[in-house]
């Protein structure tokens, strides 16, 4: 009720929403240059199917951010603070870590693209720790679902840079230019970094190193009971592990089925753009109307749907590429709308002043099924074929559906955040004391 006592223009044109912009997009970008470019890349140099499918394993750091996120929390730097610090520092190392890897003959040297995607994903996961603690900070609670809205459509619009013009560059420049130039737009976010300012509506006094690592686990199984914040997380890892599945070898599978890199480039990556777009601004304003619990459940479906749209283009013999843009928008409008509200559930779910911590459990919960599950992807489509994978990447979507009659059922809360507020004080009067 008080996200409509807000002016929706005040909520829309503020400088926190450019902040979520800039933010989203240099948080998007690294993980699309692993999902994207590389397995590209990889398979122009000579890498076999089932080896790519193997980097998958290089995105670990993604599932196991939470162990170093206190540290981030704790400590920070001189000057830039503790966010911007941490910003920057993972900023400037993952420009010259992404453009280093066009120098480099996968066919020759593979164990060193492995070590460079390994720091490229690590920083990565670094980087994502830090924009979504500031995120949640900067955003007071009637513009969080809005926030991350567009968190979400700018960190997939970030794809289209690896996944479309790197591509297409691809066809007509060396690999060393592609990667120079992917790797520049980095300089977005460390524009914004040196432009923005620590949050200032949270009163931060540091915790003890004991503490950062402590309290945020302790406080969160308190808060919900343990078996309920057991099918929390439960319910975070398998939400999105078909859609994560059917995505990992995306493409490979259009390259496969005859397209080239500047059709892939030119339409499939674009035929998602709007749909993408539309699906996570109409899931934030759907969510306003119905709340978040019914939104997971018709998001859920629509995005377990996509999935059989591949299983649907693998069986044709000859695709035209108005199929695969059909294809693709679906797939893209039904993300769009099933992470819309799966981020905010994520974000209603956590305590503002562990932000760091918990987030990053959370979104390290939903990066397992993309590391280690996708690792066996290229070995399934070998076994198997696409259709069949396609297929039964829709079916292992259906327990995580099935988790949210115990942690969001239908007539449940669907309000904004309200389990991860304070009773006594909001995030303006938030202090992290040291005893």
């Amino acid at each position: 009720m008080s996200a409509n006592s807000h002016s929706i223009k005040q909520a829309i044109f503020n400088r926190r929403m450019v902040i979520c912009i800039f933010c989203g997009f240099t948080s998007g970008l690294p993980l699309y240059i692993l999902l994207q470019l590389v397995p590209a890349w990889l398979k122009d140099g000579g890498v076999s199917l089932a080896e790519i499918g193997l980097f998958a394993l290089t995105q670990f750091p993604y599932v196991w951010k939470f162990v170093w996120a206190p540290l981030m929390d704790y400590f920070s730097f001189p000057m830039l603070g503790r966010r911007r610090g941490w910003m920057l520092v993972t900023q400037l190392i993952l420009l010259f870590c992404i453009a280093a890897l066009g120098f480099i003959d996968p066919a020759t040297n593979l164990k060193q693209v492995v070590y460079l995607c390994v720091t490229i994903a690590f920083m990565s996961a670094s980087l994502d720790i830090v924009i979504d603690a500031y995120r949640r900070e900067i955003l007071p609670d009637h513009e969080l679902g809005l926030g991350n809205s567009v968190h979400i459509n700018a960190y997939r619009i970030a794809g289209l840079v690896p996944g479309s013009l790197s591509l297409f560059l691809a066809d007509h420049i060396p690999w060393e230019m592609v990667f120079m130039i992917t790797s520049a737009f980095m300089l977005f976010g460390i524009g914004l970094t040196l432009t923005i300012q620590e949050p200032g509506n949270i009163q931060i006094k540091r915790l003890s190193l004991k503490e950062s690592i402590v309290d945020p686990f302790k406080e969160f199984f308190q808060r919900q009971g343990v078996l309920r914040a057991t099918e929390i997380l439960l319910f975070m890892l398998l939400y999105k592990v078909g859609d994560s599945m059917a995505t990992a070898l995306s493409t490979p599978f259009y390259l496969e089925m005859g397209y080239s890199m500047t059709q892939i480039g030119l339409v499939a990556k674009h035929a998602g753009l709007w749909p993408m777009i539309i699906g996570g601004m109409i899931g934030g304003i759907i969510m306003v109307k119905i709340g978040i619990n019914k939104a997971l459940w018709i998001f859920g479906a629509i995005q377990m749907a996509s999935i059989l749209g591949f299983a649907y283009l693998s069986s044709v013999s000859e695709p035209g590429l108005w199929l695969l843009g059909m294809v693709i928008s679906f797939e893209y409008l039904g993300v769009g709308l099933g992470t819309a509200a799966f981020v905010a559930y994520m974000a209603r779910t956590t305590n503002i002043r562990y932000t760091a911590t918990q987030l990053a459990l959370f979104t390290a919960l939903t990066a397992l099924p993309r590391t280690f599950l996708n690792a066996s992807t290229g070995y399934i489509v070998e076994d198997i074929g696409w259709t069949q994978f396609y297929i039964f990447c829709a079916i292992i979507a259906i327990p995580g559906m099935l988790l949210l009659f115990r942690v969001a059922p239908w007539n449940g809360d669907g309000g904004m955040p309200s389990a991860a507020k304070e009773k006594e004080s909001g995030p303006q009067e938030i202090s992290f004391e040291k005893s």
